[in-house]
Formats: structure tokens, sequence, C-alpha cells
């Protein structure tokens, strides 16, 4: 086995050599390739700490290994054209990554194909499954937990549920046209248009959500056939771009550098209470963060669609060739211009835009945030799947506004824990949630929508705080 420089027995150009000239052999001799794959993976065992070493950092050769169920996959060059992108799965090299492969992946058989090729070896006898890092007995019960959801059909989209809610978004598209082309454009009209068509855009950003999430239909073709419709047509934005930022978000959340969504960390504000002293203590200031809790509302909410995200998703759509995806977008700039621009005159169609952008933004960030930024921020300690989700995600309670205005992201715990569940079974699996959260002692935080929304600038305010004091006298 290929080891870094100076590691054990193992790092000896001959051992290759001979283990190469094994397989050729066998191949040779054994009509069935995969047969004799298995046959040379079967006779090689590893070590965590061998495992932890490929993990892409270091000097050359930097591998990248990780362990699904015991066995043990080269990633070294695949992660380069893993199509949740390269990050997302270099982001877990020198790991175990069995549970975030069972809830990412919905079509196990195909996956297992492009794995086959992959496989290395397996851990050896004397070795736990569980990682040191890790809690093996909440591993074991989510596990459990995992199996009796799938038993009660909890992972089965309800279709209707998904069609009415399509249904009523393009209601909402069509009528904030039609209420200016029955009603004018005077400042009236104006206004119930933007507040309809944003709320159009919010609730199909949910939506794209969902099929990003493959929730929706049971053939995943069908869910990104569906995602490029609502992401790219709808809205305007890449469906690919959105799944390569998202997946991360999910493998990762609140994982500094792992996580896309706390990037604007230490840039736009410091986040986090370990990372707000150690920021401080480094004199470092990029803002002025002690008044990043007021910079806050003026920035991020108002700003992030109309600002990053429409410059972001047409670099990436763009720089990686999405064609596909950049033909989609364009078919909604011209409906847009081409419906809206027969009612209102050139000046009155860009503010239209902005404005609505404005307000779609919003209404985006402060769903998104409340459930993550008060959490804890930090580096990747490689903690099991459950710790890893309940450390950085909270809910927000229950009810049917809720539930709507959301996107049911008020069950971000849920969500986190089964991202491909459908949306609608979030409420029934929240009570199995709570009752393994309390039986291994892990906070399950629920709180009203509101005081969700203050938590955010209370926690902006509060990290702050605590660099500026660092700052100052540390």
């Amino acid at each position: 086995m290929v080891l870094l420089q100076g590691d054990g027995d193992w790092a000896a150009g001959d051992q290759d050599q001979k283990q190469n000239q094994d397989q050729k052999q066998n191949q040779d001799s054994d009509p069935d390739p995969v047969v004799s794959s298995s046959a040379l993976w079967s006779r090689r065992c590893f070590t965590w700490e061998e495992i932890a070493q490929r993990s892409g950092r270091g000097p050359p050769p930097q591998d990248r290994w990780l362990v699904i169920d015991r066995k043990v996959y080269d990633i070294s060059h695949f992660y380069k054209r893993h199509p949740g992108g390269a990050r997302l799965l270099s982001s877990h090299a020198g790991q175990d990554v069995t549970d975030a492969f069972v809830a990412f992946h919905v079509d196990k058989l195909l996956v297992n194909k492009y794995l086959k090729p992959l496989l290395i070896g397996e851990l050896a006898p004397d070795q736990p499954s569980i990682e040191p890092t890790k809690n093996k007995m909440l591993v074991k019960d989510f596990r459990e937990l995992r199996a009796s959801v799938e038993k009660m059909g909890l992972l089965k989209p309800n279709k209707l549920f998904f069609f009415l809610h399509l249904a009523h978004i393009l209601l909402l598209d069509t009528a904030a046209w039609l209420v200016l082309f029955y009603f004018g454009t005077s400042l009236m009209p104006f206004i119930v248009s933007l507040v309809m068509l944003s709320t159009s855009q919010v609730q199909a950003s949910w939506l794209q959500h969902d099929l990003g999430h493959l929730s929706v239909f049971k053939k995943t073709k069908w869910n990104h056939l569906l995602h490029k419709f609502v992401m790219c047509h709808l809205i305007g934005a890449s469906a690919k771009w959105w799944t390569l930022l998202h997946s991360r978000h999910h493998a990762k959340p609140n994982c500094f550098q792992k996580d896309p969504d706390i990037d604007m960390h230490p840039f736009l504000f410091t986040l986090g209470k370990k990372f707000s002293v150690e920021l401080g203590i480094k004199k470092k200031k990029y803002m002025p963060y002690n008044h990043q809790h007021k910079y806050f509302f003026i920035t991020l909410p108002p700003l992030l669609f109309p600002t990053y995200f429409h410059c972001h998703t047409f670099y990436i759509a763009y720089t990686k060739r999405y064609w596909v995806d950049l033909a989609w977008m364009l078919t909604f700039y011209i409906r847009f211009f081409f419906t809206y621009g027969s009612l209102l005159e050139i000046k009155s169609l860009l503010a239209y835009y902005f404005i609505f952008r404005m307000l779609e933004s919003s209404w985006f960030v402060w769903v998104s945030q409340m459930n993550h930024i008060p959490m804890d921020i930090y580096y990747d300690k490689n903690l099991d799947w459950v710790s890893t989700q309940l450390q950085a995600t909270c809910n927000v309670e229950q009810s049917l506004f809720n539930d709507w205005f959301t996107g049911h992201l008020n069950f971000q715990i849920e969500h986190h824990l089964f991202p491909t569940m459908p949306r609608h079974n979030y409420w029934k699996v929240a009570p199995l949630v709570k009752s393994l959260c309390a039986k291994h002692g892990i906070e399950y935080q629920c709180k009203p929508l509101l005081t969700a929304f203050a938590d955010i600038v209370h926690s902006l305010k509060n990290s702050g705080e605590l660099w500026l004091d660092a700052y100052l006298h540390k």
C-alpha cells in the first residue's frame, strides 16, 4: 500500500511494485477483474491512524482515503470528478463517512459501481468500526433510528404535496404580472406585484431546495430535471452551482473552510466565540466587528441575492461550463424582461427587478441564518454524524405559518440528519430525534420564530464584543 514518506514498513517502493505485479498476474489468470481486485484488497488491512494521515494535507504525495462500512477507498484522483464537487469529498478525506454516505446517496447500487474501482482494503480486524473521536453508542442508536425511519416510509415523498406547492408558486408568479397588466403601474399595484413576485421567488427557492436534495421524486433524474426548471427558469440561478455549495454545507455545517455558508468570516463578519477571540488575539481587523450586529441589517439580508449571488452563480456556471444551466437561466431573463418590459419603462423595470431581489434576499437570509449563526462555529472536529449536525443546527417552533414561511426549514435538525427526507415528514420524525438526543444528553434547541431572528443579532453582537476585548486586551 502506498503511504506517505516515512510511514512504516510499507513505504518501500519494491513492495508497491510487487503488489502491482501480483495484481497483474491475478488479472491475467482470472477473466473477472472484479474478483481479482476483491482478492487483492481483502489481504490489505489498515489502521485508523494510517487512514487519518491520508487527508490530502501535508507534503506530497497528498493521498486522500476514506472509510465506508469498514472498507477503505482511495479517492486521491476520483474526488476531482465527484458529482457533488471536489471540495465536498475532499473535506471527508482521512475519515469515516459511512453515515454521510448513507444520508446523501439515494441510489446505492449506482454509487457502488463508482466505489468498486476505488476499493483498496479494509480496516484491520483489531480496529474498531467507529473512529475514536466519535460516540460509538450514539452512532449505533442513530443507525437503528434511520432503519426505523426507512421502514416507516418517511423517506417516501407525497407528490400531491409538492404539486400543490409548485402550483401556488406559478399562480403567484402569474398574478404578479397580471396585477400590473390590469391595474396599471401606479404605486399600489407596483407594491402588490413586488410582494407577490418576491413571495413566489422565495417559495420557489424552498422547492428547488427540496429538488436539490432529491426528496420530491424517487428517481434522481426527475429531481434533477425539475430542479433545473425551478432553479434556472423560475429563479434565474444555476442548479449545479447551488448543489456544489449546499452539499458542502450539509456535509460539514459551521466548519470553517469546509462550509461555504460561513465564508463571510472573517472578511465581513467574525463568527463564533472561539474564532472571534482567536481573530482578536491575532490583531486582525478587516471590519469594525464590534458594530457588525448593526451593519448586518444593511449588508447581508438585502444585498446577498442582488449582488454576490448574481455574480457568483454566473461565474461558476461559466467557468465550469454548465452550458445547460446557463441556457435555462437565459430563459428566465428573456421571460422577465419581455413580460415586465412591456409594462414598465426601463428605469422602473430595473428598480422593480432590484427591489424584488432585495426582498427575496432578506427573507431568505433571515430564515437560513436563524438556524446556524447562533450555533457553534469552529474547525472540523471529525465528530459523529449526529453530533456534527446538532452542534450546528437548531429548530424553530412548528405552525402552519412557520412551515410555509421557512419552507419547513424550521425543522433544521431533522433536515440535516435526514437530508433526502421529504419535508412534509419532518414533524413525524422529530419526536424520535428528540428521544435520541435526550438519551445521549445532547441539547435539542427549539425556539419561537422571532426569538430565532433575534438570536442572529445577539450572536453577532456577542462575537463582536469578544473580538474587541481580545483585540484590545490580549
